[in-house]
C-alpha cells in the first residue's frame, strides 16, 4: 500500500515539475526578447543621433544583443539540472 501511495505522489510532483519548467524558460524567452527589443532601440536612437546611409547602428546593436541574450540562454540552461 505504501509504494501505491509513494507512487501516486510522484505523480502529482511531476507536473508541477513540467509546469516549473515551462514558466523558467518562458521567463528565460521573454527576457531574451527584452534584451534584443533594447538593442534595436539603441541602435535607432544612435542612427538618429548619428545619420548613416546603411542604419550600421542598428544593425551593430542588434547583432550585438542577439549574442548577448544567446549567451544568457545558453548560460541558464546549462544552469538548468537535467532531472527528468
Amino acid at each position: 500500500m505504501k509504494s501505491t501511495k509513494h507512487h501516486h505522489q510522484s505523480q502529482k510532483k511531476q507536473p508541477k515539475k513540467q509546469l516549473h519548467k515551462y514558466a523558467r524558460f518562458s521567463g528565460i524567452a521573454f527576457q531574451m526578447i527584452v534584451i534584443i527589443v533594447l538593442g534595436a532601440y539603441a541602435g535607432h536612437k544612435l542612427d538618429e543621433a548619428y545619420p548613416n546611409e546603411n542604419h550600421l547602428f542598428t544593425i551593430i546593436c542588434l547583432l550585438l544583443a542577439v549574442a548577448i541574450s544567446m549567451y544568457y540562454v545558453i548560460k541558464q540552461v546549462l544552469k538548468t539540472p537535467n532531472k527528468p
